[in-house]
This record gives C-alpha cells, sequence and structure tokens, in this order.
C-alpha cells in the first residue's frame, strides 16, 4: 500500500518503492529531491526529508557464506518517522529505526538506532548531541563521553 496525506509533496527525482513493505506518509510532510524511500516506512505529520535521503526498510540476508548474497533473499523491519521530525540532506535510516517526534537528524548522519522525542542526532553512526530540557525551555547540548584510556595527559 502507499498513502500519501494532505498538502504533502514528493519532489522531483524521488523514489517511493513499496513492493516489500508499505509506505505511508502524513499529511503536510514534504519528501525532497532525489530521496529513497523502500517500505515498510511510516511517515507522520509535518515532517521534511531534505535532499538525497535514504529511508530503507529492507536489507539482504548474507548469513550463508556458501551462497551469494544476491542469491540469499532479503528481509525487512519497519521505519518510524515520527511527526514534526526534520532529517537532514544525505542522511540514511537503516531498517528498524525508530525516529522520535521533533527530532533533527543532521545532515549526512547514519542511523543506526532509535532516536528520542525532542532530540538532535549527528555522525555515523548518530548520536546525541542535543536534547531539549522542558523545565528549562530549551534546547541543551549533550556532553561527548570521553574515554579515559585514550584522553591524553
Amino acid at each position: 500500500m502507499f498513502y500519501l496525506g494532505e498538502r504533502s509533496v514528493i519532489e522531483d527525482f524521488a523514489t517511493i518503492n513499496n513492493g516489500v513493505g508499505d509506505v505511508i506518509i502524513g499529511s503536510d510532510s514534504m519528501i525532497g529531491l532525489g530521496c529513497t524511500i523502500i517500505g515498510p516506512v511510516s511517515i507522520g505529520n509535518s515532517v521534511i526529508l531534505a535532499q538525497n535521503v535514504v529511508v530503507s526498510g529492507l536489507n539482504h540476508n548474507y548469513q550463508d557464506i556458501t551462497l551469494p548474497i544476491s542469491k540469499q533473499g532479503v528481509f525487512t523491519d519497519s521505519i518510524t518517522i515520527d511527526h514534526e521530525a526534520w532529517i537532514g540532506a544525505n542522511t540514511s535510516i537503516i531498517p528498524g529505526v525508530k525516529i522520535g517526534k521533533h527530532a533533527v537528524v543532521a545532515a549526512g548522519s547514519v542511523v543506526t538506532r532509535d532516536v528520542p522525542d525532542f532530540c538532535v542526532v549527528a555522525g555515523n553512526p548518530a548520536r546525541i548531541i542535543k536534547q531539549y530540557n522542558p523545565s528549562a525551555n530549551e534546547w541543551k547540548k549533550i556532553s561527548p563521553k570521553i574515554n579515559k584510556k585514550s584522553d591524553p595527559k
């Protein structure tokens, strides 16, 4: 199944493939130039996917070393992008990931695990760099953990 909500836009050169799983896009969402979406994928309302984002709920099996990967079939795992999220250009989101409400994924990130609501993630693999603090009513930077063994003194 393919569903496109009211006032949502899919820009030029985007590829939407629901051959192995449903693709559902909510209302007021924008799928940018050159994006690739392969189901099963569910995108909420008021979501922005910038240019060349890959959201693929499909992956190849590779476990049997006696067969070429191309002969081992595929598996799918749903991707969910919640309402009001913004996914930066050239980002990849792998099967099974959930992006939370009003989350931001920085350009060029590779999202390999769930992103909580109201967080900013960046990198490969994507890690939380900011989180909204409702009691202070502001976005707070998250300090990276320092590995004492690699910390030169």
